[in-house]
């Protein structure tokens, strides 16, 4: 069965973009993209750069982790308010959303209806694991179908900003295990976390 891979960027207090919602590494943003950063994400996942940055830095490895992108759609207008209808025409890119209703770009499906029983019915597809690419939002709304969680941990803090998982996301402790983890010189650490189970009990004792 393909997984739900959440792979996101974070600070170290737990927010993957500023107050506005806005590209953390766009113009004006808090996070500058290291070198050895770059390198680490063309080597291991070719298929998360969007489109535009592919074409510029040459990459054209299709990746060997993900097919297909998932996306909010706040997420998704980050790219449109840069007149980007689809960041990600190498994947099938599908953008959750009620309110945006016919799809600006042909290749981009949107989904206008429970986003749990579509990553479901996607889930039970041929094909290589799904990315949750964010937001917030829809990452709360998908808490307990996230298999994987793959946190690009930046070295910064801001204070406030989008969480990691919106106040959608019901109170459910659940537990995981680091299985990778790579340590950038430049600061960044890749943590992959696989999910252990889906109830963590607390006792008096604990």
């Amino acid at each position: 069965m393909r997984k739900l891979v959440y792979y996101i960027a974070s600070t170290l207090d737990g927010f993957l973009a500023g107050p506005d919602g806005g590209d953390p590494s766009g113009p004006g943003g808090f996070w500058s993209i290291a070198e050895d950063y770059l390198t680490y994400v063309i080597a291991a996942y070719p298929e998360t750069l969007p489109g535009p940055a592919r074409d510029a830095l040459s990459v054209t490895a299709e990746g060997t982790r993900f097919d297909t992108v998932l996306e909010g759609r706040r997420s998704y207008e980050v790219g449109i308010e840069a007149g980007i209808t689809d960041a990600y025409p190498h994947l099938r890119h599908l953008v959750f959303s009620r309110t945006l209703g016919e799809s600006p770009d042909p290749g981009v499906e949107i989904v206008a209806t429970d986003p749990v029983a579509r990553v479901r019915e996607l889930k039970q597809e041929e094909g290589k694991d799904l990315w949750l690419a964010g937001g917030g939002e829809l990452a709360g709304s998908l808490y307990s179908e996230i298999d994987t969680l793959i946190v690009k941990l930046n070295p910064t803090t801001i204070g406030a900003g989008v969480p990691l998982f919106s106040r959608q996301a019901a109170f459910d402790p659940v537990a995981w295990s680091l299985t990778d983890h790579k340590i950038l010189d430049s600061g960044t650490a890749f943590l992959t976390y696989e999910r252990v189970t889906d109830t963590v009990v607390v006792t008096d004792e604990d």
